[in-house]
C-alpha cells in the first residue's frame, strides 16, 4: 500500500529557518576543525576517499598498521615525517577524521530534514530549487576536499594552495548561502520579498573574496611565517624576499612574502567596506547588524595582527580563521539588510 503524501502545503518557516541556522553552525564548526586540520599538517593522513565505509576508523592494531602504511607510501612522510611513530600518525589521523565525519554529519543534517519538509510540503514556493542547490554545493564540497587532498599524495609534500582556497571559498560560500535563505525565510514572514545583492552589496562581496582568497593562499603556503613583525614586514613596508616568478600573476598567486604582503595590507580596504556596509545596514533599521559587522572585522584585525607577531600562535591562528566565517556571516547579515524589499 502506497503511502499517502499530506493533502495540502504547509510551509513551516521558523522550522525551516532554525535547521538552516544549526546546518550553518555545524559548516562553521567544520571550518575551525579544518583550520586545526591544516595547522597539525593533519591533512594527508587518510590517503583514500571512502564516503560510506571511511566513516568507521580504524579499530584494531592491524587496521591502524595498514592505514599507517598507506601514510609511510607518500612524499609527506618520506620527506618530512620520516621515523614518526604510530603514536604521532594517530593524533593527525584523529583531526582528519574528525574534519571528514563532521563533513557527513552536515551532509544527513542538510539532506534527511530536506526530505522530510519536502515530503510534509512544508518548503515554500520558489525555495526548492535553492536547497536543492545547496544540497549539491555541499556534496560538491566533499569531492573538492578530496581533489584538494589528491594533489598531495604523489608529486608534492602539502596540498596545492590553490585547491585549498577553493575549499575554504566553497565552505563559506555555503554558509552565507544558508543564512541568506534563512534570513528570507524570516523576511517572507513578516511580508518581505527576498532580498536582493544590490551593486554596493556585490562590491563588498568581491573585496571581501579577494581576502579570503589571500588568507587561504597565506595558509596553504604557510606564508604566516614569512614576517613577524607588524606594521612593517622584517622592517620594511614592501617586503624583501619577492622572487620574481615569470609573470605578475604567478607571483602575486604564488610567492609567499607578496601574498602575505597582499594579506596583511588589503584586510583596511575590507574595513573600509564593511564599516561602510555597517552604517547603510543601520541606516536601514537593523543596528544588530551593524553591531556583528563591526565587532567581527576588529577582532579579525586584532588576531590577525596577534597571529603575526606571536610567530603564529596556533591557537591565535584557529581563531583568526573562526573569526574569519564569522566575518562571513556578519556581511551576509548585512548584505541582505539593504537588499531588503517590501512585499
Amino acid at each position: 500500500m502506497a503511502l499517502a503524501r499530506p493533502a495540502s502545503p504547509a510551509p513551516a518557516p521558523a522550522r525551516l529557518i532554525a535547521w538552516l541556522r544549526i546546518v550553518a553552525a555545524l559548516v562553521f564548526a567544520m571550518v575551525v576543525v579544518g583550520g586545526i586540520t591544516r595547522l597539525t599538517e593533519s591533512g594527508l593522513s587518510i590517503t583514500e576517499w571512502k564516503p560510506i565505509t571511511g566513516a568507521i576508523p580504524p579499530l584494531t592494531e592491524a587496521q591502524w598498521l595498514a592505514e599507517f602504511a598507506k601514510y609511510q607510501q607518500i612524499p609527506e612522510y618520506q620527506q618530512i615525517n620520516h621515523g614518526m611513530d604510530l603514536a604521532a600518525f594517530k593524533f593527525i589521523f584523529f583531526w582528519e577524521y574528525i574534519h571528514r565525519l563532521l563533513g557527513r554529519v552536515i551532509g544527513l543534517a542538510f539532506a534527511l530534514p530536506l526530505a522530510w519538509f519536502w515530503w510534509k510540503r512544508q518548503i515554500p514556493a520558489g525555495y526548492g530549487p535553492r536547497l536543492v542547490a545547496l544540497l549539491f554545493l555541499g556534496g560538491l564540497q566533499g569531492a573538492v576536499g578530496w581533489w584538494m587532498v589528491t594533489s598531495g599524495l604523489v608529486l608534492r609534500t602539502d596540498v596545492s594552495h590553490f585547491r585549498l582556497a577553493t575549499h575554504l571559498l566553497v565552505a563559506l560560500f555555503i554558509i552565507a548561502g544558508l543564512l541568506w535563505t534563512a534570513f528570507d525565510l524570516k523576511s517572507q514572514a513578516h511580508g518581505a520579498k527576498p532580498a536582493r545583492l544590490t551593486g554596493f552589496g556585490l562590491v563588498v562581496a568581491l573585496i571581501l573574496l579577494v581576502q579570503l582568497l589571500f588568507g587561504a593562499f597565506t595558509a596553504g603556503l604557510d606564508a604566516g611565517y614569512v614576517s613577524s613583525t607588524w606594521p612593517l614586514m622584517n622592517d620594511h613596508v614592501f617586503p624583501e624576499g619577492v622572487t620574481w616568478l615569470g609573470s605578475a600573476l604567478a607571483t602575486i598567486g604564488n610567492d609567499p612574502f607578496l601574498i602575505h604582503f597582499i594579506h596583511r595590507w588589503w584586510a583596511w580596504v575590507v574595513v573600509i567596506a564593511l564599516v561602510m556596509l555597517a552604517r547603510k545596514a543601520k541606516q536601514a533599521g537593523e543596528r544588530r547588524a551593524a553591531v556583528a559587522i563591526h565587532a567581527t572585522v576588529g577582532l579579525q584585525v586584532l588576531l590577525g595582527i596577534a597571529t603575526v607577531v606571536t610567530g603564529m600562535n596556533f591557537w591565535l591562528a584557529v581563531l583568526h580563521q573562526a573569526v574569519g566565517a564569522l566575518v562571513v556571516a556578519s556581511t551576509t547579515w548585512g548584505l541582505h539588510v539593504i537588499g531588503r524589499r517590501a512585499g
